[in-house]
């Protein structure tokens, strides 16, 4: 059966994003084939006690910036061989404390410096590079802000330097507040995977590993080697690490060495986070990939790891194509059953690909204690698909190449469950990408009802698994949402303007939910009155194809000009110059008459007089035969007509217009909530 070009390229869209994720997925799946294989004990020597250099980037963690600095001193190693680097680059209360900390640490003997660059050129990476300049001992550890490194940490994690050429030892990231909420829950288990299946397969190996920013431990000579710390990414982490890998230096993960840190517990900085490793990956994937690909001392297989993980991030965007084409080719009655007419099999297919596969190696990562790790599952599958909108738009800002910014994740020393942080500083507003959010989620909401309603509800949960995900994390983005300036007023109490701007933030939360209902109600409303009744035509039209009962036939014709009546009201009319109506089309730029359902309800009424004629006839006379063929053929050809009319549908001129009204009231509560905002910043400033 022919399809229209918009149906077309719908597919067309939808296949390649299929085969894609697919194709990442499956190497997903080998990587865990692999960790699980690894079993080799990594090898030790006694290094003796050599020389190393803590340095500890910190921009603005007054919250934690102590309990890190604390941490390290308390580190079980021969304080003479031990430097560190307070690498402060903060502008608010951060730099007192951490002043006044190393002060004290000065005076017990150790050797702890403050330092401060005056500048936050290159951000993270400036501020490693700069630190360089000084640093001579023979290796160099990292812990970001956020991290508790255990004191025996340096005695473990160093005699695994035991070959010449390993460059880089990284330890587990340990998750001190996990089951502080659910998204703490699915940080905690993306990231595990990330650990013990990415990195223990690629550990020691020869594919390209990265090092992950922090809790991890240097030979100088190799950042030496490797070029030193570059800020032109966000990720200045991976691409140290691989530009290491490519002169020859081993990188090594130690699974059961654990540093604790602290997880994200507010949606924006978590959304934050994803946004820079998801940015940084494309930005490392443009810088270096062709580099890689040439080298020849890198093997084939090497090459294509470091291809897969340097552009993993595509598959966000790829997962938004998905959704998007997947109600149009419904709508349009495509067949996307893996197996044809088999719905079992095709959502049998998508479990064992997507939970049932993960579950397992959920088994092999965590032995007995698995099952309470399953059951965090859902909320990763759910948190997953409520990021790709923001992910999609850090992907494009690297292809783009947006300007860069390094935005930290703020954390606030919250460990325990009774812990409070939204009266604390740094606490996140919302972005313009929770509008996405609430607009995919409502084209999700509708996406459920297109799958029910033509017939195809084996689609609905999946449809369904992504859209509770995009209404998930905007509500979090706006429920985790408070005006508090960064600098600290009295016990950290919000001050009169902020009490005003949390009542404006309120109230502009109630409109937006307005809003939103409303926009919804109205969009299922539309699809009842202007889309369902064509899926109820085809389904008629199907019932003619397959019946040569004349009165059946008959019944499904009538039903067809109920719904065409109902049809043509919504349609707007051409008239030729003496008035008369002579189509009413849905589409309205370039139409033609194909899409004329003018000329559909004539067809239908012919239709209707010919299956009178022929059931005066004899079944076995030939009239009926031919008479059969011909209602069979035109009933093809209007089921044909109705597919290609149906997109068009979806944008008349009216669904624009409301769209376009529904959009402005949103973009206008942001705006005001956006000039709120800056009024608190301009009051800071001041001093006020």
């Amino acid at each position: 059966m022919a399809i229209n070009p918009i149906t077309s390229l719908a597919f067309e869209l939808f296949l390649i994003s299929a085969v894609l994720i697919t194709a990442y997925t499956c190497n997903f799946y080998y990587l865990a084939f692999l960790s699980n294989k690894r079993k080799d004990v990594l090898k030790t020597i006694d290094n003796g006690t050599p020389s190393i250099t803590i340095q500890l980037p910190i921009y603005n963690e007054k919250y934690v910036a102590k309990r890190l600095v604390d941490a390290v001193c308390k580190l079980d190693y021969p304080i003479e061989k031990m430097r560190i680097m307070v690498l402060d680059d903060s502008d608010d209360d951060t730099v007192d404390l951490l002043h006044s900390t190393v002060d004290s640490y000065k005076k017990d003997g150790f050797n702890i410096e403050h330092v401060r660059r005056g500048t936050r050129k290159g951000y993270k990476a400036g501020a490693l590079k700069y630190a360089m300049q000084t640093t001579d001992t023979d290796l160099v550890a990292i812990f970001d802000a956020d991290f508790i490194p255990p004191t025996w940490f340096l005695k473990k994690a160093i005699p695994h330097f035991s070959q010449n050429n390993i460059g880089l030892v990284q330890c587990r990231w340990g998750h001190v507040n996990e089951n502080y909420s659910a998204i703490t829950q699915a940080q905690a288990l993306s990231l595990d995977f990330h650990f013990l299946i990415e990195q223990k397969a690629k550990s020691n190996s020869h594919l390209f590993m990265n090092f992950n920013g922090t809790a991890g431990i240097w030979k100088r000579e190799c950042i030496e080697d490797a070029g030193g710390w570059h800020t032109a990414t966000l990720v200045e982490d991976l691409d140290l690490s691989y530009r290491a890998q490519m002169k020859g230096w081993k990188c090594v993960f130690l699974p059961d060495v654990v540093v604790d840190a602290e997880l994200p517990v507010q949606m924006n900085a978590a959304k934050r986070q994803q946004f820079r490793w998801a940015k940084g990956s494309i930005q490392c994937a443009i810088k270096l990939l062709s580099d890689i690909v040439v080298k020849r001392t890198v093997s084939v297989e090497a090459k294509i790891q470091a291809f897969i993980q340097l552009t993993r991030h595509i598959v966000y965007p790829l997962m938004l194509i998905q959704f998007l084409m997947l109600p149009i080719l419904l709508s349009s009655n495509v067949n996307l059953y893996v197996v044809s007419f088999l719905p079992a099999i095709t959502i049998a297919t998508y479990l064992a690909m997507g939970p049932g596969a993960y579950i397992m190696i959920i088994q092999s990562m965590y032995n007995k204690s698995w099952k309470s790790k399953a059951k965090i599952l859902p909320a990763l599958l759910v948190y997953n698909a409520g990021m790709s909108v923001n992910n999609t738009v850090a992907v494009f800002d690297a292809v783009l190449g947006k300007k860069n910014e390094f935005l930290r994740t703020p954390k606030y020393g919250v460990l325990k469950k009774k812990d409070d942080w939204k009266d604390n500083a740094y606490n996140l507003p919302f972005s313009k990408v929770t509008l996405l959010e609430i607009f995919f989620g409502v084209y999700g909401f509708i996406g459920i009802f297109v799958s029910i309603f033509s017939n195809n509800p084996i689609f609905a949960p999946i449809i369904g698994l992504q859209t509770v995900g995009f209404f998930y994390i905007a509500y979090l983005s706006f429920s985790h949402t408070r005006f508090k300036r960064n600098k600290s007023s009295v016990n950290d109490q919000l001050t009169k303007k902020e009490k005003m701007a949390n009542r404006v933030y309120t109230l502009s939360m109630v409109g937006i939910l307005a809003i939103i209902i409303f926009g919804g109600t109205m969009a299922v409303n539309g699809y009842a009155t202007d889309v369902y009744p064509l899926d109820r035509i085809r389904g008629h039209l199907d019932g003619i194809i397959g019946s040569s009962d004349p009165i059946t036939i008959n019944s499904h014709l009538n039903a067809i000009q109920s719904d065409l009546d109902t049809v043509l009201e919504k349609l707007p009319e051409i008239k030729d110059e003496s008035g008369t109506v002579i189509s009413k089309n849905p589409v309205w730029i370039f139409s033609t008459e194909s899409t004329n359902f003018l000329r559909i309800q004539n067809d239908v009424t012919t239709m209707k007089s010919s299956i009178e004629k022929i059931s005066l006839s004899s079944k076995d006379s030939s009239d009926f035969h031919t008479g059969m063929l011909d209602i069979n053929a035109r009933a093809t050809i209007l089921k044909t007509n109705i597919m290609d009319a149906t997109p068009y549908m979806y944008v008349s001129i009216s669904n624009i217009v409301f769209s376009t009204m529904w959009i402005a009231a949103i973009l206008g509560v942001f705006t005001a909530l956006k000039k709120k905002r800056e009024q608190l910043k301009e009051s800071d400033q001041e001093g006020i």
